[in-house]
C-alpha cells in the first residue's frame, strides 16, 4: 500500500472531508490523475494550511455523473484560469487515527521538501514514503467515531475513459491522454514485483527483494521533478535510490542530461538512472550509455475508442 497527502483548497472543503470521511477530486485532468494514482487499500491524510489532518484507509472509489449537483462540496473556481470545477471523483475513507499536526514536523520532511522545491502546493496530492506512514501511524489517537454518512440518492456512476484523440475528449467522462496519466500507468505497472525486477536489471537495486522496495511518484529536486523514484522502503544507514524519467515522446539527449543531474544531486546513494520512453534513436542510446543512463522502451496501444485506465494498463509493457 501507499500513503498520500491530499491537498484541500479551502477550510470549508476540509471540514466536509473530515465530517464525511470522504476525499473528492476535481473534474480537471489533475483530479482524475489523483483518483487513478490513489488505490483502494492505500492510506491518506488531508493537507491544508501547512497542517496535516488525520489518517484514513481508502475503502472504495466512485465516479459520479452530474456531480456538480451532488453534496457535499460546492464547485470551486481557480485563479488565474477562471475555470470552475466540481468533484465527480471520490474516495470513501475509513478513519484510522485522529490528529492535527504541523507539516514542518521532521516526520513530514519527505513531503515538506517537495513543497518547498515546488514553491507551494501546485499539486492535488503528494505521495509520502513508508517511513512517513510509520511515523503517522503513531501520531494522535485512534479514531473512535465513525464519519457521518452522506445520502446521494442513488446518483448515477460512470467509469472515466482516456483517449489519444482530442476530438473524442468530453470531460469528465473522457479525457485526452496526458503524461500525467502515463506516469500513473507506469507506477502501477512497476509496483508489481516481477515488472519492477525486470526494470531494475542493470541498476544497483537489481539484487534487492522487491518487497523491500517502494515506488514513489514525482519527487522534487532542485534541478526538476523526477517522475518516479524507487527506493529502499526501510533504509538502514544508506538509502539507495533509482531515478526513473518517463517520456511519452522520443527520448532526447537533454533527458539524459537531466538524469545525470539528478544522479549528481543524490551522490553515492543513487543506484541507477532509467530513461523510459516510447522510442530512442541509436544516437541517444549511445549517448545515454556513455553517461551511464539505462534506456528502456515502453509500448502502449490505444484502441480506436476511448478506454478505461485498467484496460490501458493491460496494454502497457516495458522492454
Amino acid at each position: 500500500m501507499s500513503y498520500f497527502l491530499v491537498a484541500v483548497s479551502n477550510r470549508e472543503n476540509l471540514d466536509l472531508c473530515l465530517r464525511y470521511g470522504l476525499a473528492g477530486f476535481t473534474s480537471s485532468a489533475s483530479g482524475l490523475w489523483t483518483y487513478l494514482d490513489i488505490r483502494e487499500g492505500d492510506f491518506v491524510s488531508f493537507l491544508y494550511g501547512a497542517r496535516v489532518f488525520n489518517l484514513y484507509e481508502v475503502v472504495t472509489k466512485t465516479c459520479y455523473l452530474n456531480a456538480q449537483d451532488l453534496p457535499p462540496w460546492p464547485s470551486v473556481t481557480f485563479e488565474p484560469s477562471g475555470r470552475t470545477y466540481y468533484f465527480p471523483f471520490r474516495a470513501q475513507l475509513r478513519p484510522i487515527r485522529t490528529f492535527d499536526e504541523r507539516l514542518v514536523r521532521m516526520e513530514f520532511a519527505y513531503v515538506g521538501e517537495n513543497l518547498l522545491l515546488r514553491g507551494g502546493y501546485r499539486k492535488t496530492h503528494f505521495q509520502a514514503d513508508q517511513t512517513t506512514l510509520q511515523a503517522v501511524s503513531e501520531m494522535g489517537t485512534l479514531a473512535e467515531q465513525e464519519c457521518e454518512s452522506l445520502d446521494l440518492g442513488g446518483a448515477a456512476t460512470f467509469t472515466p475513459l482516456l483517449t489519444s484523440e482530442k476530438s473524442q475528449a468530453k470531460e469528465p467522462e473522457v479525457y485526452l491522454f496526458k503524461e500525467l496519466f502515463l506516469q500513473a500507468i507506469v507506477r502501477s505497472y512497476v509496483s508489481r514485483g516481477k515488472n519492477l525486477s525486470t526494470l531494475l536489471v542493470g541498476t544497483g537495486l537489481a539484487d534487492h527483494k522487491v518487497d523491500d522496495l517502494e515506488v514513489l511518484s514525482e519527487k522534487a529536486f532542485p534541478e526538476g521533478h523526477v517522475d518516479l523514484l524507487v527506493k529502499e522502503a526501510t533504509p538502514k544507514g544508506v538509502s539507495k535510490k533509482v531515478v526513473i524519467e518517463v517520456k511519452r515522446r522520443a527520448a532526447r539527449k537533454a533527458d539524459v542530461d537531466q538524469l545525470t543531474s539528478y544522479r549528481t544531486t543524490l551522490g553515492s546513494e543513487c543506484a541507477g538512472t532509467v530513461l523510459l520512453a516510447s522510442v530512442a534513436s541509436p544516437k541517444v542510446r549511445q549517448y545515454a550509455d556513455g553517461a551511464g543512463v539505462l534506456v528502456r522502451d515502453f509500448t502502449l496501444s490505444f484502441p480506436e475508442r476511448p478506454a478505461a485506465f485498467e484496460d490501458l494498463l493491460m496494454q502497457f509493457g516495458i522492454s
